[in-house]
C-alpha cells in the first residue's frame, strides 16, 4: 500500500481558549485532488498552515512526505510544495517576471533557468503581455494569476491552494481547473480550499468540510450524497395529471413542487422505469444534490444557521 503523501492524525491546534481545528484525521494520496470546503473560521487555513510546517500542531500528529513539515528535516520538501495564500502580496515595484524569477530562485533554480521558468509559467497564466510592468499596475484578477504562477513554480508535488478562483474571470477560472486536472495527471496532489463551490465538484477526487474546527464529513462526491440521504429530483414532461393520480408516484411529490418528484437515491431507477411506461412521456431532467447542497446539508445539522466565527489566522 502507498505512504499517502499527507496524513493528520488525531491533529489539532489550539490558541489559548480557542480551538482553531479540533482532532482531525485525514490522508491525501499522490495524485489525489481533495476539495476543503467551510466558512470562515472552520479551519481550513489553519489546517493548511499545519501541512506547511507554518505553525506546529497542540495536539495528534502530521506527517508530509514521510515527515514533520515543521522539523528541521523537512526543508528539502518545501521546494517540492506550493502554496496560494488566500491574500496575495507581492513587492509591488518589481516587475511580473522579476516577481516570479526571484521565487523561482528561492526554490533553488539556477539564475538563468529561473527567468525561463518564470516566462513559461507567466504564459501560463496568460500574463506575458504584462511581465515587464510593475506588479503595482496589476488589477486583483491578474495578480490572482501571478500568484497562481508562483504557487506552480517547479511543479510541485503538493499544491495547496487557498481560494485560487477570487478575482479570476470564467474564462480564466476555466483555466485554472485545467491546470489543476494537468498537475494531477502527473502525480501531483492538491488540496483546493474555496468558497465557490459551483465548477469545483468535477475537479475534486473527494471533499472535507469543516465547521469551527471539526470535521463535520469527508469522502467522494457520492458517498457524501449517500451520508447526507440527500434525494434525487425528476421531473417529467408531457404527462399531464398522471403523476399525480399514481399512488406509487404521488408519494414523491410535495405541494412546494407539484411537477417534481423527491426520490431517495435507491428508489430512482425504479421510479425512473415507472416513468418511461407511462404515455405521453416527452422528457425527463434528473438531478442529483450538488457539492453546494451536501454542503449545506452537514453546515445545517451542525450549527444554527447564520452562526459563523471568526478564523484565528
Amino acid at each position: 500500500m502507498n505512504t499517502p503523501l499527507v496524513s493528520l492524525t488525531n491533529a489539532g491546534k489550539s490558541y489559548q481558549q480557542l480551538d482553531a481545528l479540533k482532532s482531525v484525521t485525514m490522508h491525501l494520496n499522490q495524485g489525489e485532488v481533495m476539495g476543503l470546503f467551510g466558512h470562515n473560521g472552520a479551519g481550513k487555513t489553519t489546517m493548511m498552515k499545519l501541512i506547511l510546517g507554518v505553525i506546529s500542531p497542540s495536539q495528534g500528529n502530521v506527517k508530509v512526505m514521510g515527515m514533520a513539515p515543521d522539523s528541521k528535516e523537512a526543508w528539502h520538501c518545501r521546494s517540492k510544495v506550493g502554496y496560494l495564500p488566500e491574500n496575495v502580496s507581492f513587492y509591488e515595484q518589481l516587475t511580473g517576471l522579476e516577481v516570479l524569477t526571484y521565487f523561482a530562485k528561492l526554490k533553488g533554480f539556477a539564475k538563468g533557468h529561473a527567468q525561463k521558468h518564470a516566462m513559461a509559467l507567466l504564459e501560463q497564466v496568460g500574463i506575458t503581455h504584462a511581465m515587464k510592468r510593475p506588479v503595482k499596475t496589476y488589477s486583483k484578477g491578474m495578480r490572482q494569476r501571478l500568484g497562481l504562477a508562483q504557487a506552480f513554480i517547479g511543479e510541485p508535488k503538493l499544491l495547496l491552494l487557498d481560494e485560487p478562483t477570487v478575482g479570476l474571470d470564467p474564462i480564466a477560472t476555466g483555466d485554472f481547473y485545467q491546470t489543476v486536472d494537468q498537475l494531477k495527471s502527473t502525480g501531483s496532489s492538491v488540496i483546493l480550499c474555496s468558497h465557490v463551490l459551483p465548477g469545483v465538484e468535477q475537479h475534486i477526487d473527494r471533499a472535507m468540510i469543516l465547521s469551527t474546527g471539526q470535521l463535520l464529513a469527508m469522502g467522494t462526491l457520492a458517498e457524501l450524497r449517500q451520508q447526507a440521504a440527500l434525494p434525487v429530483a425528476i421531473k417529467p414532461s408531457g404527462l399531464n395529471g398522471s403523476v399525480s393520480n399514481d399512488s406509487q408516484l404521488s408519494q414523491f411529490l410535495t405541494a412546494k413542487c407539484p411537477d417534481t418528484l423527491w426520490v431517495p437515491e435507491q428508489e430512482k431507477l425504479n421510479v425512473l422505469k415507472q416513468l418511461l411506461s407511462l404515455e405521453g412521456l416527452s422528457d425527463l431532467q434528473v438531478e442529483t444534490a450538488n457539492l453546494e447542497q451536501v454542503y449545506q446539508h452537514f453546515l445545517s445539522k451542525h450549527e444554527p444557521a447564520g452562526s459563523v466565527t471568526k478564523e484565528k489566522k
